[in-house]
């Protein structure tokens, strides 16, 4: 089950820096702005190849608002530090991926699909 989950993530992961850079450096905007708004393409993205085929359960709306608001949080709070440390935003997306990763998939499992994940 992780397995699926780290190949979608793989795959999120790219999206998310894409949106993330393409906002920062060429649309002039903070970290945390950027974060957020790379995030709410990549979850959405995330969010239904993982129903489907990591936890193989609908989408449903009410998921969907759970995981994307705890995971929004994380991203937003992520992009907070960074902003404020100055973090490159190299830093940022990287320290970010990682916290996503492991507490997206059990938050996931535990959480939002956790009829099927047990």
């Amino acid at each position: 089950m992780f397995i699926k989950y780290f190949i979608i993530g793989i795959l999120n992961t790219a999206i998310h820096w894409l949106v993330f850079f393409i906002l920062h450096l060429q649309g002039q905007l903070s970290q945390s702005f950027s974060n957020l708004y790379a995030f709410a393409v990549a979850v959405t993205f995330s969010f239904f190849c993982n129903a489907r085929f990591t936890f193989r359960d609908r989408p449903t709306l009410k998921r969907y608002l759970l995981f994307t608001s705890f995971m929004g949080a994380i991203s937003w709070l992520t992009g907070d530090v960074g902003d404020r440390l100055a973090l490159p935003p190299l830093a940022t997306v990287v320290v970010f991926s990682l916290i996503s990763l492991i507490m997206g998939f059990f938050y996931s499992k535990y959480i939002v699909f956790r009829s099927k994940a047990q």
